[in-house]
């Protein structure tokens, strides 16, 4: 489950004990670091990140977490990044070094893609962070965006009980860009919605879902806040809508700054050709980082795509993605 942000503890001094920390023993690969077993942490302070690359909550976290290792990595902080996928192909270890090298996350990483370091910590949360002392013991944690300057006076005061001399007060200041800059919370409307049956929901072609099938769907003329359509031949299953012919659209009525969508190619190597339209029109200066003004675009690997930023004002409007051949994959939609 990806999550807004939930605030565990507020201030309070000292940290209580939350229990042990679990080892990354279930793990099943690391990327930028030899396994850590328990003797390669202990007497640091550990920062344990589940995350999973196509979640805009977790991108939205990243540069703080990025800027906690490498201001406190030499100071006795051992951060982790433990990627435990939400759809399948986020399992794929190529795919999760990729996204590694392209997002910059420098940090050990804990391959978890049967879920059982997942299952160790409890977990249910992307992101989630999980604070341990030198004494291995877990003294902090949080659920989703937000609340920045509190973990990081975690991190301080963990440090500070560690031992470590010249711990300063300051925090770390960040000027986040593309999928990492903080959502436009005031005017965000538009909740996460993803496009599988299994968890679809205001999908409003006339006759509803046909299941694990390719149909021949149509957009209404008009859609209400919140709600979408497929137009064209899709086969929706239950994580995906596939795109099975050319000329095969999305409508999505939204309200925000930005429109995010998971797509992918169906079949490996392959690149295929989008446009999106904002009412109607190409999006000018309301483009996303994956396309241009005129909204062209393409996808040619499994993740995350930004198809729209809006500089504003920001009101109720009408997305729309035309893929131009056959086999594009999508997901969810998520907003900033």
């Amino acid at each position: 489950m990806s999550i807004f942000g939930t605030r565990r503890h507020p201030g309070a001094t000292p940290l209580p004990s939350e229990g042990r920390l679990p080892g990354f023993e279930r793990a099943t690969g690391w990327l930028n670091s030899a396994p850590l077993a328990p003797d390669a942490v202990r007497g640091k302070v550990v920062l344990v990140d589940f995350w999973t690359y196509t979640c805009i909550n977790w991108l939205r976290t990243l540069a703080y977490v990025r800027a906690w290792h490498e201001k406190y990595r030499d100071r006795g902080l051992v951060v982790v990044g433990v990627h435990t996928p939400e759809f399948g192909f986020e399992g794929n270890p190529d795919n999760v070094r990729r996204a590694a090298s392209d997002l910059r996350v420098e940090y050990p990483i804990a391959l978890d893609p049967d879920y059982g370091v997942w299952r160790d910590f409890g977990n249910r949360y992307w992101p989630a962070v999980y604070l341990a002392d030198a004494e291995g013991r877990i003294r902090y944690h949080h659920f989703g965006e937000g609340d920045y300057e509190e973990c990081e006076r975690a991190i301080q005061m963990l440090l500070r009980e560690a031992g470590v001399e010249g711990i300063g007060d300051e925090v770390v200041a960040v000027d986040p860009t593309g999928f990492e800059a903080q959502a436009d919370w005031a005017e965000l409307r538009s909740p996460e919605t993803y496009l599988g049956y299994e968890q679809a929901r205001g999908f409003a072609s006339p006759g509803g879902v046909v299941p694990d099938g390719s149909h021949g769907y149509a957009a209404p003329e008009s859609l209400q806040l919140n709600q979408w359509a497929l137009a064209g031949n899709w086969t929706i299953g239950p994580g995906a809508a596939a795109c099975d012919g050319a000329g095969c659209r999305i409508a999505f009525r939204f309200h925000a700054r930005d429109v995010n969508l998971v797509l992918g190619p169906a079949a490996a190597g392959t690149s295929i050709p989008f446009r999106v339209l904002v009412d109607g029109q190409p999006p000018a200066v309301a483009e996303g980082i994956d396309v241009d003004e005129e909204g062209n675009g393409a996808v040619s690997q499994q993740r995350l795509y930004q198809l729209i930023r809006q500089p504003g004002p920001i009101l109720d409007r009408t997305f729309e993605i035309e893929f131009l051949a056959a086999g594009a994959e999508a997901y969810v939609f998520t907003f900033g």
